[in-house]
């Protein structure tokens, strides 16, 4: 979207997160837009004030598996697998932890092979439905810096019954964690360490 409009931020005149796209001038709103107000998702009809910061965020394979560099949340991919016909709805949430590996841990930094990590969670899903009796699967990632405490990951899994529900969520994080090309970078106290894929 910046590569389109020109331009990566711009000052507009606008009360609730709805109006920001019209304001923006960009044309058709593409389907699947997600919106975060001062770096946390926001629903269109959150209310702005002067000086808010808002941050357009395009899916690029869908919005239910997305690469972000502001923070993920639970309650959103919750909201994108849920249906009538989901009796449960698995999760799960990776975080930030302070200790690791015997060293004290300041913050992370990850980093994505854009566009193939996406796919590769889209295929992830593909194989999690072959393999149970899901209905569907949502997985966000950050990348860029994650504080102690915030969530890296987020995951959910929806399905009729929680025996697969659960069964996929276990097997969605153990595969993302080997298969999608995420690295991560423990930032300590006296040093950091780049930590491949399967971390």
């Amino acid at each position: 979207m910046r590569e389109r409009a020109g331009w990566s931020q711009k000052e507009v005149d606008a009360a609730t997160v709805g109006e920001v796209w019209r304001e923006l001038g960009l044309g058709e709103e593409p389907e699947g837009l997600l919106y975060a107000v001062n770096r946390e998702y926001a629903p269109k009809d959150t209310a702005l004030a002067d000086g808010d910061t808002v941050a357009l965020i395009p899916p690029v394979s869908g919005g239910a598996f997305l690469l972000s560099d502001t923070k993920v949340s639970l309650d959103q991919v919750v909201d994108e697998v849920a249906t009538g016909e989901a009796g449960a709805i698995a999760t799960f949430s990776g975080t930030a932890r302070r200790h690791s590996r015997g060293r004290t841990v300041d913050h992370l930094d990850y980093e994505a092979y854009e566009g193939m990590a996406e796919e590769m969670m889209a295929k992830l899903a593909s194989g999690l439905k072959e393999r149970y009796d899901i209905h569907e699967v949502a997985i966000h990632h950050r990348v860029g810096r994650v504080e102690i405490g915030e969530p890296s990951v987020v995951i959910a899994v929806s399905a009729a019954h929680r025996r697969d529900a659960l069964a996929a969520c276990k097997d969605a994080i153990d595969i993302l964690k080997v298969d999608v090309p995420l690295w991560k970078k423990e930032v300590y106290e006296g040093g950091e360490e780049w930590i491949g894929r399967g971390s």
